[in-house]
């Protein structure tokens, strides 16, 4: 499985001239290595609680409350298939399974090479543009298998020529 190397070095700069308590502190340092790793590291999340002089429940809680972060490494590139009403009756299962098939990962993993997490959104908020794929943010819409195809193309070709 995928697991991106965390280093203690590699937060401490994050910790460095914040205050411990301080309002907000938590959760932008959380963001930081959110960001810096695409998830959180359990190391991490102890290492940030001994630094700021809070609870390790109350770093995990933070971390578990929020959808943005994750205790699960995730890939460089998240593709998310909304499973909302407008989009099932439209055959976003079938787009899901499509992806999920050619990925060879199911909702919620990660490719082994770490390059894609594939996870299902209960909606988005495009139900005009039925069924909805959104990969790294960007909304592909009516969505089916054959598109979900051209789709992955283009993204597994663009992870290729990096």
């Amino acid at each position: 499985m995928f697991q991106p190397v965390f280093e203690v070095s590699g937060i401490e700069d994050l910790l460095d001239g914040r205050k411990d308590g301080e309002a907000g502190s938590l959760m932008a340092i959380l963001e930081e290595v959110q960001a810096r790793y695409r998830y959180l590291p359990k190391d991490a999340l102890i290492l940030i609680s001994e630094r700021m002089g809070v609870p390790l429940s109350q770093a995990y809680g933070v971390a578990t409350f929020y959808n943005a972060f994750s205790l699960k490494p995730k890939g460089r590139h998240i593709i998310n298939v909304c499973l909302g009403t407008a989009c099932i009756v439209r055959g976003s299962r079938r787009v899901l399974e499509r992806i999920s098939d050619r990925l060879e990962i199911r909702p919620g993993e990660t490719t082994e090479d770490g390059e894609f997490t594939l996870e299902t959104v209960n909606c988005l908020g495009a139900c005009a543009l039925g069924p909805v794929v959104v990969v790294d943010g960007t909304y592909s819409g009516q969505m089916n298998a054959f598109k979900a195809d051209n789709l992955l193309r283009a993204v597994i070709g663009e992870v290729e020529a990096a």
